[in-house]
């Protein structure tokens, strides 16, 4: 029975949400989600301010690390900051709205699992949580509840920070599993010697799997609502789901 009633909450959850997206489509063209737009550092999004990573010395704010600082890691151990980029947004003053890349995400607290993250966790919507296996950015997992954009009233300016390793991987910040920066760096070993450097691509620590477009997160609350008649979601849907029903379960608490 419990399952029954959560398959229906589900399937009417996601015709609603389905119904958003078209009427945000038929309306809004340009708008809409997810906007994964990535800044000039390349994929990877951003911490931030006020963000604590987990470091040799503890967790420590995002703006105070630097490089040469140990992080414990997913895939690599420990490994030292090549660097720490600072971003800083500022909201359109004609519109009042944030570029789509910088507009705020906040993770609630303990919305990815119990202390996960540890305190409300704001990223760009870009940027990647690493779960059941995979990097999901976290625009595809915004359920207007545990996990939320957030337009920071009262603020004109914002800012981020990414922390780039020499490999791409996955950082604790604030009990959260995120991803680090991931773009291109400039070998000269690449092209040979006597010869000018090229850009090389970093591998993905992880596979990521993201919507990419309304019309596949569409596609994707359509399997959702249909999915008491046969399950056809794939992983990222799951995830989704999963997430939005821990998100409404703890609002009710």
């Amino acid at each position: 029975m419990k399952d029954t009633l959560t398959g229906v909450r589900l399937s009417r959850r996601s015709l609603a949400r389905a119904a958003v997206l078209v009427a945000g489509t038929l309306l809004c063209p340009g708008a809409a989600r997810p906007a994964l737009a990535r800044h000039g550092w390349g994929d990877g999004g951003c911490f931030l301010r006020g963000t604590r990573i987990r470091t040799v010395q503890g967790y420590r704010h995002v703006e105070s690390l630097q490089a040469g600082d140990l992080l414990p890691t997913r895939f690599g151990g420990w490994r030292p900051i090549v660097a720490v980029h600072r971003h800083t947004a500022t909201r359109n003053r004609t519109s009042g709205f944030w570029a789509r890349e910088d507009r705020p995400v906040r993770i609630g607290r303990s919305a990815l699992g119990e202390g996960a993250p540890r305190k409300d966790l704001y990223l760009t919507s870009a940027h990647a949580l690493f779960i059941d296996e995979v990097l999901v950015p976290v625009g595809n997992l915004v359920n207007n509840t545990s996990i939320a954009f957030d337009d920071m009233p009262g603020r004109d300016h914002l800012e981020y920070f990414h922390v780039e390793l020499e490999d791409h991987d996955v950082i604790d910040a604030d009990g959260a599993a995120c991803e680090t920066l991931l773009h291109d760096v400039r070998s000269d070993a690449a092209v040979g010697p006597g010869r000018a450097s090229a850009r090389v691509r970093k591998e993905r620590c992880a596979p990521l799997l993201a919507f990419n477009g309304g019309r596949n997160e569409l596609r994707s609350r359509l399997r959702s609502a249909t999915c008491f008649m046969g399950d056809r979601r794939n992983r990222l849907d799951m995830i989704r789901d999963r997430l939005e029903e821990r998100g409404l379960a703890a609002s009710k608490l």
